[in-house]
């Protein structure tokens, strides 16, 4: 018996560290949030496992008060396994149950009869996770990109989904802008650095709004704050989602020059959702994301990176809003996520296990 056309009930398994949506910086929770919301404007009956101080149109189910991050929690294992044990004991009342806190799941999910997948958010490159992906390769996962699968191309890959957001919370600005934008998080592998310097190179300001995790402490102090004694360069800290309308539209494009396997970067999409052009440097998704020389330029080094910024004003920003609002919006991505969830229910169901 295949399911028809009507209402599913699905689980979201979120992450801890932030809340949904998160408060400040945080990718994983906001797309999180994005497709809690769309599901349930579109009819379905959606369960978040999040914690309390989430924002959502889902059924909040809450195994800690606050999230881990802004708690200080010293301890963020604890409260993850309380959660999956809820999922566990209530696993029966969902049509799917989707996780995004790989792998910590994963031996639950072995378990469980009903039909689950399990969104891989983060980097797939390093070594170490191999013999894990390896002994769990039975089950089914989603890629934000057809990039991020190369390390693992061998696991049980049921789709791939790029990120949307809502077409309401990222404002179209038509103007040409004042300054480069950099916005994400201060990292050896987000390369700040990179970004000031073809800022200074092009002598233009360069807004860094960016979140400084605590092991990215003495990096920031030690190699990106030296750079950053120049009137062009101002630090603006993490900022909220309610500032980033303002602080990508206004700018003149967006810096995305990354040195890692980029498994999506919602920063590019938030960016062209405005109609502010990304010049990024090829890696992971990169090239899925941005259309080299219409919503914004691929580069390889810092000199092509400084030629392709001072293009950057010739890119028609409508170009850019339309890339967003015909590939990445929150209606495009839950859809294909409902058509997935479909999927394997039907699967289950064929094979005659009842959850």
């Amino acid at each position: 018996m295949r399911l028809g056309p009507g209402k599913l009930r699905v689980a979201q398994v979120a992450p801890l560290s932030e809340s949904v949506p998160p408060k400040l910086y945080g990718g994983t929770e906001r797309v999180i949030a994005v497709l809690c919301n769309e599901l349930a404007r579109q009819g379905h009956e959606v369960t978040l496992f999040a914690s309390r101080d989430s924002c959502t149109l889902a059924t909040l189910v809450a195994p800690c008060s606050q999230s881990q991050r802004l708690a200080g929690c010293a301890d963020a294992l604890s409260a993850h396994m309380l959660m999956l044990e809820m999922v566990a004991q209530r696993a029966d009342e969902f049509d799917v149950i989707h996780f995004h806190v790989a792998p910590m799941h994963f031996t639950l999910a072995r378990r469980l009869v009903t039909p689950h997948v399990t969104t891989m958010h983060g980097r797939l490159d390093l070594p170490e996770i191999i013999p894990l992906y390896e002994e769990f390769s039975d089950l089914p996962l989603v890629s934000i990109s057809d990039a991020q699968r190369g390390p693992l191309l061998h696991q049980n890959w049921v789709s791939t989904i790029h990120h949307g957001l809502s077409e309401r919370e990222l404002r179209f600005h038509p103007g040409p802008g004042s300054y480069l934008a950099f916005l994400g998080r201060i990292s050896r592998e987000k390369r700040v650095d990179r970004a000031i310097a073809i800022a200074k190179a092009c002598g233009w300001p360069l807004k860094i709004a960016a979140k400084i995790d605590p092991t990215d402490i003495l990096y920031f102090k030690n190699e990106i704050v030296p750079l950053m004694d120049d009137p062009l360069i101002e630090f603006c800290g993490e900022i909220p989602d309610s500032a980033k309308s303002a602080f990508l539209g206004q700018a003149k494009a967006l810096l995305f020059p990354i040195d890692w396997p980029e498994p999506f970067g919602l920063v590019m999409i938030e960016s062209l959702a405005c109609g502010t052009p990304v010049v990024a440097f090829r890696g992971g998704s990169v090239t899925e994301v941005i259309d080299d020389g219409v919503t914004g330029f691929v580069v390889d080094d810092v000199d092509d990176a400084i030629a392709a910024t001072r293009k950057v004003a010739a890119l028609d920003r409508r170009a850019c809003r339309d890339a967003f609002t015909t590939r990445f919006t929150a209606t495009q991505m839950a859809s294909e996520y409902v058509q997935l969830y479909r999927r394997l229910a039907a699967r289950t169901a064929d094979a005659g296990i009842v959850a």
